[in-house]
């Protein structure tokens, strides 16, 4: 199911608002036209998107997993900067992206979606 976590995403808009934010988007596709529908969504997105200053930096597919034990690969890696996470929270609640969430959903057995910020200290 691809929701939000309602306590976890509250506590992360919680916190100070001040730098970027990269979300790392782990994707597995429906195997019935869930790429498509998928790139579907990113053509409806993407200009959502930049009216909410954020930006792909990398989109790739996933190849075979190279380590052992109980991993299974994703299909699609998406990491997308958003210059603050309000940013986020503003996206997320637009209509427009709404229906373009309603047709990425659509596409997806499973996600992961994990908030990177810049290590300190590197």
């Amino acid at each position: 199911m691809v929701a939000f976590s309602p306590d976890v995403f509250a506590r992360f808009m919680a916190e100070e608002d001040d730098a970027p934010v990269v979300m790392l988007n782990l994707l597995r596709f429906v195997p019935e036209g869930g790429r498509e529908r998928h790139l579907e969504y990113l053509k409806m997105a993407e200009p959502i998107l930049v009216r909410f200053g954020a930006r792909i930096l990398f989109r790739g597919d996933g190849l075979d997993v190279l380590t052992t034990g109980q991993v299974e690969g994703w299909d699609a890696v998406l990491l997308v900067q958003y210059p603050r996470r309000t940013a986020i929270r503003e996206m997320v609640e637009d209509a427009e992206y709404k229906k373009a969430f309603e047709v990425g959903k659509s596409a997806l057995a499973d996600i992961i979606l994990q908030p990177l910020q810049i290590a300190k200290g590197l």
